[in-house]
This record gives C-alpha cells, sequence and structure tokens, in this order.
C-alpha cells in the first residue's frame, strides 16, 4: 500500500497507519534527509527477522536506527560531554552517529564492541513516525542486495513487493548516505563523509 504523506506537513492520521504496520512486525519504506529507507520497530522481533532477511544482513553487522531528539538518543546510548555538544550542534541532519550502545539497545542491535549507529534525520515524516512509535525505529536505506537505492516510492513499491507492508510516498528523493561519524569516548572519528559536512572532524 502506497500512503501519499505530505512531506513539510505530515497528517497525523496518515503517519498512525505506518506506526500501526510497525507495532504488527511489518516493514516500511519512509522518507529521510537523506534518501527512502526501510524500517522496522526497534522491539518487534518479527520486524527485526524480516528486514535482516529482506537485506541478506549477517546478524553480526547491526543496522543503524533513528531517534526523535538528542534526549532520545541519551536513553539508547553513552552520550559524553563533547558528543552531546557535537550532536546538538549537527541534528536533526544527514549524520549517523557511533555511541556506545546503552541496555535500552536489543541485542541483535549492538555490534560485538556494545556499540550503535543512530541518526536523528531532518525529515518531518521521520521524526513524526518515532515520535508516534514512541521509541527508535530502525533505518537502512530502500536498496534490494546488490541494487541501487531507489529514489522513487513507485519502484520501491515494483521491487520489494511483497516484503513492505507499507510505502509512503513524499516525492522523489535523489539518495545521498549520511556522513558517519564515530564519538565513542569522546574521540571523534569519520568513518564515512557523505552528505553532512565533516570539516569540523578534520
Amino acid at each position: 500500500m502506497i500512503l501519499k504523506i505530505n512531506p513539510q506537513n505530515p497528517q497525523e492520521r496518515l503517519l498512525r497507519q505506518a506506526v500501526e504496520a510497525l507495532k504488527n512486525g511489518g516493514l516500511i519504506a519512509y522518507p529521510t534527509d537523506t534518501c527512502y529507507a526501510v524500517g522496522c520497530d526497534l522491539y518487534n522481533t518479527k520486524g527485526i527477522a524480516r528486514i535482516y532477511q529482506l537485506k541478506r544482513r549477517p546478524l553480526n553487522k547491526p543496522f543503524s536506527f533513528i531517534c526523535g531528539d538528542l534526549k532520545n538518543i541519551s536513553e539508547y546510548a553513552q552520550v559524553g560531554n563533547f558528543a552531546y555538544k557535537t550532536m546538538k550542534r549537527l541534528l536533526p541532519g544527514p549524520y549517523t552517529f557511533v555511541l556506545e550502545a546503552s541496555r535500552a539497545v536489543p541485542k541483535i542491535l549492538q555490534t560485538r564492541r556494545h556499540t550503535v549507529g543512530i541518526r536523528v534525520p531532518d525529515h518531518p515524516i521521520a521524526l513524526g513516525l518515532v515520535g508516534l512509535l514512541g521509541h527508535p525505529i530502525i533505518s537502512t536505506s530502500a536498496s534490494l542486495p546488490e541494487g541501487p537505492v531507489e529514489s522513487d516510492p513507485y519502484e520501491i513499491a515494483e521491487k520489494f513487493n511483497p516484503h513492505l507492508s507499507l510505502i509512503i510516498d513524499a516525492g522523489i528523493i535523489l539518495p545521498a548516505p549520511s556522513s558517519v561519524i564515530s564519538l565513542i569516548d569522546d574521540a571523534p572519528e569519520v568513518i564515512r563523509a557523505g552528505k553532512g559536512d565533516v570539516s569540523g572532524f578534520a
């Protein structure tokens, strides 16, 4: 099912339909500030199993997830002083921050070193979904293994059928990867330079 939602001013009634799909263990495609993403509820084991299967991802390679704001991040990760100031300056925005996981993160989503990748995308729909769900959504680009990241919700519908419960149509989004920065122990390290400016970490 494709739901057309206003990207600037999302209709809550429609967002709630997407949140219901997440709560029921479904996968949805939704827009972020970098690309269309496929996601599931952080605490739904059925959804997590489906997303690993869809992406043919080994279990030792965890997905990142999106939080609603900084306060939300500190529930799921250890946030030092420098990390807090850095994220306050850059979020919401096209960054994935790698931090030490807190106990609230399911083990399957932690690396062997107990780290997690967390995003707060600058997109009203993504943030609206997290707000209504009440906890994070797993986020991975809307691409099949070995395939390109799709920019058109109708192409996503065609290629991902029947794996997704719902696709949010927020228009075309040309994909650009987020910048990935590790802030573990308050020692910044640029892991991937993407859409977010990383010159301040050089």
